[in-house]
């Protein structure tokens, strides 16, 4: 990154790429001001030059709120300037009116990488490079100084998965937060653990019981999640949902929980979510 890039004009049209998108890679100060606003032109250029002096650690993004009405009502600018740091999409920081050096330094390292966020990120390129021993152990390091750490805790989890300790994965999964950028991951991991953990089955085996006894919605629920685990989630949404049809507070609604696990997993635009939605709800409210 250019010298020329650590200060950039951003709007409407370019927010959330050069603001939000940029913030997952590098913490982005975001600085609401306005040509006619005295304080404004007090604190850019001393916002500019602690900036600049992380080299790149950091990036200021100018808003013009006059030039980006609906940018500025969305962040709640009714008084400027006003400032945030943003990391990985999230606020970390901020403050309204003209600060001292002092507090405008400090502001600064609060929404600097920490540690843990480093610790993190090496994980994760070792990940990807096909090192997991050492993967884990910068996870559990960042873990240890920052236990709810999200990238450290999401990618921990990915690690156990992958080793079949499903129990240890799910309870890192579950201590993720939900403002953390991988919260979202880290539902559809653990959806995807509980249903393969449920799902030890053999299909054909379940099948043949169900068409003995069609009823035994025990094993008409099993056959769905083995189906699921399997990759077959048609055919398993078709078991669960013939299991709410039958009984819909069956097992304390398992069928209906599955599927919704099964959603969940599958994201809310797929072609088989949107379907069994509907038939779903017209199971229930019929």
């Amino acid at each position: 990154m250019s010298n020329a890039d650590w200060t950039i004009d951003v709007g409407e049209a370019d927010f959330e790429r050069e603001v939000l998108e940029r913030s997952e890679s590098v913490p982005v100060v975001v600085d609401f001001w306005a040509p006619w606003c005295g304080p404004c032109r007090t604190l850019g250029p001393l916002l500019e030059r602690l900036v600049h002096e992380h080299e790149g650690a950091v990036v200021l993004a100018r808003v013009d709120v006059d030039a980006s009405p609906r940018i500025a009502a969305q962040f709640g600018a009714r008084s400027i300037p006003m400032v945030l740091g943003i990391r990985d999409r999230a606020i970390r920081g901020e403050f309204v009116g003209a600060q001292p050096e002092a507090a405008i330094r400090q502001f600064l390292a609060g929404i600097l990488p920490s540690e843990a966020d480093t610790l993190a990120g090496e994980a994760d390129t070792l990940r990807e490079a096909g090192n997991a021993a050492d993967a884990e152990a910068r996870y559990r390091a960042a873990l240890e100084g920052e236990a709810r750490h999200g990238r450290a805790l999401y990618g921990l989890a990915g690690l156990l998965a992958d080793r079949g300790e499903t129990a240890e994965a799910l309870d890192l999964l579950d201590h993720v937060l939900p403002h953390e950028i991988v919260a979202e991951a880290a539902e559809r991991l653990a959806t995807r653990l509980r249903l393969e953990g449920e799902g030890g089955g053999d299909p054909d085996d379940l099948r043949a019981r169900v068409e003995a006894d069609p009823d035994d919605l025990a094993t008409r629920i099993e056959l769905g999640r083995a189906l699921a685990s399997a990759g077959r989630h048609e055919e398993a949404l078709e078991s669960f949902l013939e299991a709410i049809r039958r009984d819909a507070e069956f097992d304390e609604g398992a069928a209906r929980l599955a599927m919704l696990d099964l959603f969940e997993l599958l994201g809310s635009d797929a072609e088989l979510t949107q379907r069994f939605r509907g038939e779903l709800a017209r199971a229930l409210f019929r």
